[in-house]
C-alpha cells in the first residue's frame, strides 16, 4: 500500500490544520461563557485512541502524498472542506455567544472531522481517510458520552 505514496510535505494540509486549530487555540486561552467543554472527560481510553489517531491522521496528511493525486484544484471535495470550515467557525461563534445545544456540539465535533475527511478524499490518500475515520469515530463517542444527553 505504501508503494502508492511518496513522502512529500503538503502545505495545504498544514493550512487546513491551522485553520481548524485557531479556534481551539483561542478557546484554550480565552474561556467561553458557560464553557461545558472544559469538563473532565469520562472517556479516557477513547480519548487516548482518538489522540493517537489524530496525530497519525495529521502526519499522513502532511507527509504522505498519493501518486494518484495530481495537484490542488477547486473540486467538489475542496468546496465541501470550505463549507465544513465555515460551519465549524459558525459553531464556535455560537458557542462563544453562549449557545449550547446538540447542534452546536455536533458542529464543533463533526465539521472539522468532515473537513479532514473530504480533504483526504480529494487528495486520494486512503491512509489518511482511514485514520480520519478512526479519529472521527473517537471524537463522536467523546462528544456523545460527555456532552450530548
Amino acid at each position: 500500500m505504501l508503494k502508492n505514496y511518496k513522502i512529500e510535505f503538503d502545505s495545504w494540509a498544514l493550512f487546513l490544520f491551522l485553520v481548524i486549530m485557531v479556534p481551539n487555540l483561542i478557546w484554550s486561552i480565552i474561556p467561553a461563557p458557560n464553557d461545558i467543554l472544559r469538563a473532565i472527560s469520562t472517556t479516557k481510553i477513547i480519548d487516548l485512541f482518538t489522540s493517537i489517531s489524530q496525530l497519525l491522521m495529521i502526519l499522513s496528511l502532511f507527509f504522505l502524498k498519493s501518486n494518484k493525486y495530481l495537484r490542488l484544484k477547486k473540486t467538489l471535495f475542496v468546496v465541501i472542506v470550505e463549507i465544513c470550515c465555515t460551519l465549524y467557525y459558525l459553531s464556535w461563534f455560537a458557542y462563544y455567544k453562549g449557545f449550547i445545544s446538540t447542534a452546536i456540539i455536533l458542529g464543533l465535533t463533526i465539521s472539522p472531522c468532515l473537513a479532514f475527511l473530504f480533504f483526504s478524499i480529494d487528495r486520494k490518500n486512503k491512509i489518511a481517510i482511514t485514520l480520519t475515520s478512526l479519529f472521527t469515530f473517537g471524537h463522536l463517542i467523546y462528544a456523545f458520552v460527555n456532552f450530548i444527553n
